[in-house]
């Protein structure tokens, strides 16, 4: 087991991983640097391992993927995840895993949107969808998270070991957001700097086609994290507009005794039924979502009984190499 992991994902980033790695190996030298190549065709596993990284790979295209192979494969006590274009600056890391070791946060996001994210990054529609982003979900699921879309992160053993990768794309970030709000994680931000790619390395993110995956992702996770608020909108919405059709037929009908619009009726009746059945459908989702927490509390303390484990194993390793 590790002490600190620093986890690099990375798909054709020859222009700037070999300075990833040794930025990171100077801010963090007591470090394993482990490079995720995902099928990279420029050579950037060769350049990475040359640099004095772990290169290992995962061959299912996507950052989700990826992910998912490194949380799996990596015992550590605490995880740094960063991206290999050089756009965060490693000597946030010592801080950031500080805050893991010493304070046991599950997760310290490095927040670029309160210093020179906007600045730096050329891409307006990338600068609107992280705003949209981080508003939507601090609205909804009642939160503070700074940066919800970050790639630099740091992480508990508690945290990798009890998050379920479901994304496959760039939509992942969100997803371990809401997985720490939903799941009462500790989650602390630091205000990191930001720099552009530089000059030849290209962004593997589609601002149109991930943008939309981001929100369907959203809205996903809050049909899932959050059922009764989720479908009780939509129960409210189809009752307001059957009432809404409902009242001239009632006032009609109280007039003359004649309801004119049967049809109308009907219609209004069986949108009101849809409606109940929607409340009732949260309610008992969030009975099931409720269940789910409790079981998720008692995976927790099996995931520290098995970390508690690993830290003696490697302090047992540390004393024989010191005989």
């Amino acid at each position: 087991m590790d002490k600190i992991a620093v986890l690099i994902p990375c798909y054709n980033e020859s222009k700037t991983i070999e300075k990833v790695v040794k930025d990171f190996k100077a801010a963090l030298p007591e470090a394993v640097i482990y490079v995720y190549d995902n099928n990279s065709s420029d050579g950037t596993d060769e350049i990475a391992r040359k640099a004095g990284a772990v290169v290992k790979y995962e061959h299912k295209q996507g950052k989700g993927n990826v992910i998912r192979r490194m949380f799996r494969d990596i015992d550590a006590e605490c995880y740094i995840m960063a991206d290999g274009d050089d756009t965060y600056p490693a000597e946030h890391a010592p801080e950031m895993a500080k805050l893991v070791l010493e304070k046991k946060v599950d997760m310290v996001v490095g927040d670029r949107l309160s210093s020179t994210y906007f600045e730096e990054n050329k891409r307006p529609f990338h600068n609107m969808g992280n705003s949209v982003v981080r508003g939507g979900i601090n609205l909804l699921f009642k939160s503070d998270i700074k940066d919800i879309m970050t790639g630099y992160r740091a992480f508990s053993y508690l945290f990798v070991k009890s998050f379920p990768v479901l994304s496959k794309g760039f939509e992942i970030e969100t997803e371990m957001s809401i997985h720490a709000i939903d799941k009462n994680m500790y989650v602390e931000n630091v205000v990191i700097t930001y720099r552009d790619r530089p000059e030849g390395s290209e962004s593997k993110l589609n601002t149109v086609s991930d943008g939309l995956k981001v929100l369907r992702t959203i809205a996903r996770l809050f049909r899932n994290y959050k059922p009764m608020q989720f479908f009780g909108i939509i129960a409210a919405v189809l009752a307001c507009i059957s009432t809404a059709f409902f009242i001239p037929v009632l006032v009609n009908y109280i007039h003359t005794g004649l309801v004119p619009q049967f049809p109308t009726l009907i219609v209004c009746g069986f949108v009101m039924v849809i409606a109940i059945q929607s409340l009732f459908a949260g309610l008992i989702l969030q009975n099931m979502v409720q269940k789910n927490r409790q079981d998720f509390e008692l995976e927790l303390i099996k995931i520290r009984d098995m970390e508690q484990r690993l830290l003696g194993k490697r302090k047992r390793c540390v004393q024989k190499q010191a005989q």
